[in-house]
């Protein structure tokens, strides 16, 4: 007899989103991770970008053990919701403050300490004491960053390239303190070439101090902005979501917190109020702002048995609904976590520097100890040997290779200014380098995301402008877009009597004593009104062209047709040319209908499209194209585009899109002009082949010129110099970006 064995139970976890502090690079997220990990039954996702840790722990597991483990690592933690360890604009302000003070105090410090090293005869007494103490605050205050990641790295017995800036700012800064306060003697200086420097030149490096963390800080300030940018996009689709539910029970609506909220409970929706949560409409008529959610211009109308999505506005009616969908369920939720997901993966790019430094910093710490060691144990004063030592550490500070990046981000960020794009990051660059296709979002970005009045046809007796004057007249009361459209394009008019608005179907009234209606078809044939087949040949003709159709009625008797049209930007077709020219495949994607979706692409160009895609299956549309290999980048402009945006390799938002849309972008096109797509891409590709091109002087630069240092063949001071002429050459190669010619 055979003997089954019981497959154990799941063991039962939960979830809690933990804000973590004091990360300054991915290699500081994977080591929270494997401190987390370590613990019992914890499985831990540390999210470098947006500061967040995913842990699943089990039940009983103390919140406060996890915070604890983090803090040990040598990092601050709190569980979300409390208040966050390290406020994002304090650390912003307070690395602003220190840049401030190093900037500040550097520029005279290198005047000062290079003009009088190096010519005697304006020396003035005490300058050198002068010197250090213009180098002293920003040594050890505004480095202090990077002096405290250094020590943090240490306990770890890990290194990262704020190891190699503190090693070389404290080797720069005590090598001239030393000289300062015990003397160099009165012997001549370093050799520079056509004769050797003046007794006491050997504390002219300390502007090398305070230039290397002037530089760095710098870098560093402009990263701590963009990573802000990250954490912001999740926190304003957070912000989306209600946060209150009146839930009807046998004894009428309570308020509750939105917690509370199941599936299957039924809750009302007063006008003006947010729907809590996904679900379909049990009783109710009443339109709803999707474009929140959808992106969609024309608000939806609902009745009993439609769907409606957490997160958008009730405008009129009063709605039950029940709950299908709520929390991690919901639509709004799944786009937050899907943003999240993508803010995590593009965080990855980081990690390439991080590998190198991992190699870097202690082959250069090595080779430093062992030229110390070296000149020592053959015989030469202690003067040389510490000469040669410093020189290696001051050639290998990575000042150029702080400079890589932020400079050439900062020129490109200034010429596309110029042209209208602003470029938010160095991840915005790397996505750009092998895009071979866009995707455009249809509303708002290809079209105008508003409704405006395209055509008027009349029938029978009535003329085009009086069937105009007799729809104005009545939409003049209503607050929908498509009568705003109508309003805006008819003639002034004295609004209708006897308003009433009809939800899902349009809206009547009397003017000038006649019953007039405007709406759907279906309004008038529930008012036994006839549509012939004349009338809904030229209504299927203007839905096949895109616009949607409203007919107006007046005593009795269809009087005329209104076609209304989200117009397609009058920039759309050349920028989509202009793409087609570069080689890059274009896709138009959007939540409208098939037929609405070919008219707009056959219009601009766009040879593919993808219609009737809900909100939360953009991101996944754009992965299914990654997924064919395609590189792809997303133009948008609103809420329901942000995970796209962030999914894709490379995020565009148009700047009158929603606020969320621009958090989520790389890219923002200022001006209201696609034409700036393409350039907008050339530029980002543009300045990625210049930050490569540092990054490779600089590396090469660092190669050739360590043996160098180790050998004496490059003192302090040529060090010093040779590592200010890298960062010249670096800075000189990125104002070429100056020159980008727009409009290829």
């Amino acid at each position: 007899m055979s003997t089954q064995t019981a497959a154990p139970a799941a063991t039962p976890t939960r979830q809690l989103d933990l804000a973590v502090g004091g990360m300054t690079c991915a290699a500081c997220a994977a080591r929270v991770e494997r401190s987390l990990g370590k613990l019992d039954g914890v499985r831990a996702t540390v999210n470098y970008a947006t500061e967040r840790a995913t842990v699943h722990c089990p039940p009983e597991l103390d919140p406060a053990l996890l915070v604890a483990t983090i803090e040990r690592a040598g990092y601050t933690a709190t569980v979300r919701g409390e208040s966050s360890p390290e406020n994002r604009d304090a650390r912003v302000r307070d690395l602003r403050r220190r840049l401030i003070v190093a900037a500040v105090l550097a520029v005279p410090l290198g005047n000062l300490s290079i003009t009088l090293a190096l010519v005697p005869s304006l020396r003035f007494p005490l300058w050198e004491l002068v010197c250090l103490l213009l180098a002293t605050p920003v040594v050890f205050w505004s480095a202090a960053p990077f002096h405290r990641a250094a020590l943090r790295n240490l306990r770890h017995r890990s290194s990262s390239m704020d190891t190699l800036v503190s090693l070389g700012v404290l080797a720069s800064y005590l090598w001239s303190a030393a000289s300062v306060l015990i003397g160099s003697g009165g012997e001549a200086g370093y050799w520079i070439g056509f004769g050797a420097t003046a007794p006491g030149a050997d504390s002219v490096y300390l502007d090398v101090a305070a230039g290397v963390t002037t530089f760095l800080l710098a870098g560093r300030y402009f990263e701590a902005r963009s990573r802000r940018g990250a954490a912001d996009l999740l926190g304003a689709l957070d912000a989306l979501a209600a946060k209150d539910v009146r839930i009807l029970r046998a004894d009428g609506e309570v308020l509750v917190g939105i917690g509370e909220l199941a599936a299957g409970d039924r809750f009302v929706v007063r006008p003006g109020e947010k729907i809590a949560a996904d679900g379909s409409v049990d009783s109710g008529l009443s339109t709803v702002d999707v474009s929140a959610i959808t992106g969609e211009p024309v608000p939806a109308e609902v009745g009993p048995e439609n769907r409606v999505i957490g997160g958008s506005i009730n405008l009129n009616g009063r709605l039950v609904v029940r709950a299908e969908a709520v929390g991690a369920r919901s639509q709004l939720a799944q786009m937050s976590a899907l943003a999240e997901r993508a803010q995590e993966r593009k965080a990855a790019v980081q990690r390439l520097a991080d590998r190198v430094c991992a190699v870097f910093v202690p082959v250069v710490s090595a080779l430093a100890l062992l030229t110390l060691a070296g000149w020592s144990l053959t015989g030469n004063p202690v003067r040389d040997a510490f000469g040669a030592a410093v020189s290696v550490l001051i050639i290998a500070c990575p000042c150029a290779l702080g400079l890589a990046t932020p400079t050439a981000l900062m020129v490109g960020v200034g010429r596309g200014a110029q042209l209208g794009i602003l470029v938010k990051g160095p991840d915005a660059l790397e996505a750009s380098r092998n895009v071979d296709t866009v995707v455009l979002d249809k509303t708002g970005t290809v079209t105008q995301g508003r409704m405006t009045l395209a055509e008027t046809r009349a029938f029978g007796a009535f003329s085009s402008t009086e069937v105009l004057r007799l729809a104005a007249a009545v939409e003049a009361s209503s607050e929908h877009p498509i009568a705003a459209a109508i309003v805006a394009g008819g003639p002034e008019v004295v609004p209708a009597a006897e308003f009433e608005a009809l939800p899902g179907l349009g809206a009547r009234g009397v003017v000038e004593g006649t019953a007039v209606a405007v709406g759907r078809p279906r309004l008038l044939v529930d008012a036994g009104i006839s549509v012939g087949p004349e009338v809904e040949a030229v209504v299927a003709s203007a839905e096949a062209g895109g616009a949607t159709v409203v007919l107006v009625s007046a005593a009795g008797e269809v009087a005329g047709m209104l076609a209304v049209r989200d117009e397609v930007k009058p920039s759309a077709r050349e920028a989509v040319a202009r793409l087609h020219r570069l080689g890059l495949k274009t896709v138009l994607l959007t939540g409208d209908n098939e037929v609405t979706a070919h008219a707009v692409a056959a219009e601009v160009g766009i040879p593919e499209v993808l219609a009737g895609v809900l909100p939360s299956e953009k991101a996944a549309a754009v992965s299914a194209l990654q997924g064919k290999g395609h590189r792809v980048a997303m133009v948008g402009d609103g809420v329901n585009d942000a995970p796209a945006l962030a999914t894709a390799d490379l995020g565009l938002a148009v700047a009158e899109g929603t606020d969320l849309a621009l958090r989520s972008a790389d890219i923002i096109l200022v001006r209201d002009d696609l034409s700036v797509l393409p350039d907008a891409i050339r530029l980002a590709q543009r300045t990625l082949r210049t930050i490569r091109g540092n990054l490779g002087w600089a590396f090469g630069y660092n190669v050739a010129a360590l043996p160098l240092a180790a050998c004496g063949l490059l003192n302090p001071l040529i060090a010093g110099a040779a590592m200010s002429l890298s960062s010249v050459l670096v800075v000189a190669n990125s104002l070429r970006l100056r020159n980008f010619a727009p409009g290829r």
